[in-house]
């Protein structure tokens, strides 16, 4: 899909049907029937109007028994025309896969599947740094790690593979977040050795910014960078004056009730 040069567009999905109906996650345990669905709309609406000062934003329709479209980080990973398209390790998920294909066929992309019995999970687990020009790929628990060299040769785009160690981050966007001009806001103790030296040797380390397990926690690293603002859960003050001091501006919106599912404002978008 075209996009405007200073304008990106973000696909977002309505709460209607969202709860936490079953446990894949560690955020989930002890959650079930205790989402507060009117609560979730409101936060869900002001994550949108947010989004919407600086994106055009498009709707999904939102499905009876599918909780988790609401996370339409998960639906593929799109890029000039083409999308290479989820495929859910959890067959909890996998009721979600036709509505995305439907949506991305609809609006003209190419859509691609992964190689057959290969897992991956989107933009939850593949993260396109635009200053860099490179996508990051998340591997351990839902996506395959064999799904980076694919998604280089199927996108023409460098992929750089991740390894994910702790289950409580167990996509990429719950622990890392490129942002606009090189910087990399992150959590290095969700990561295995390897990775940690691979972002290392990548991102300068004046351009790594790091956030602690709390921190982590709050889904301060599950955040959505448009230009210079950066919308997420929560930051602490001193995550804030860091960020601020790269330059960028912080827009707090409480998503705690997606967090119950495992997920914060990364999660609820999907850069079209």
């Amino acid at each position: 899909m075209p996009q405007s040069p200073s304008r990106k567009t973000i696909l977002m999905c309505p709460p209607d049907f969202f709860g936490v109906d079953y446990v894949i996650n560690p955020w989930m345990e002890g959650q079930s029937g205790r989402a507060d669905v009117a609560e979730a709309r409101r936060q869900w609406l002001a994550l949108k109007a947010r989004v919407e000062r600086h994106a055009e934003v498009l709707v999904l329709t939102p499905r009876p028994g599918l909780p988790d479209l609401v996370f339409t980080a998960n639906s593929g990973l799109p890029r000039n025309g083409k999308v290479v398209i989820a495929r859910f390790r959890f067959r909890e998920r996998r009721g979600e896969e036709p509505f995305f294909r439907d949506w991305f066929e609809t609006h003209g992309y190419r859509v691609i599947d992964p190689p057959e019995g290969l897992f991956f999970e989107g933009a939850g687990d593949a993260l396109y740094d635009e200053a860099l020009d490179l996508v990051w790929v998340g591997h351990g628990f839902r996506s395959d790690e064999a799904i980076a060299p694919f998604l280089e040769k199927a996108l023409a785009t460098r992929a750089v593979p991740l390894g994910l160690t702790d289950p409580r981050f167990y996509h990429l966007d719950t622990c890392f977040c490129p942002l606009p001009g090189g910087y990399l806001l992150y959590f290095p103790g969700a990561f295995d050795p390897a990775a940690r030296a691979t972002i290392e040797a990548i991102v300068p380390e004046d351009k790594r910014i790091t956030a602690d397990g709390a921190e982590a926690e709050d889904f301060c690293c599950n955040a959505v960078a448009l230009d210079e603002t950066i919308l997420l859960n929560a930051a602490s003050p001193r995550l804030r004056a860091r960020l601020a001091q790269a330059g960028f501006t912080i827009e707090a919106t409480p998503l705690t009730q997606f967090m119950k599912a495992g997920g914060a404002a990364k999660c609820l978008t999907l850069e079209v």
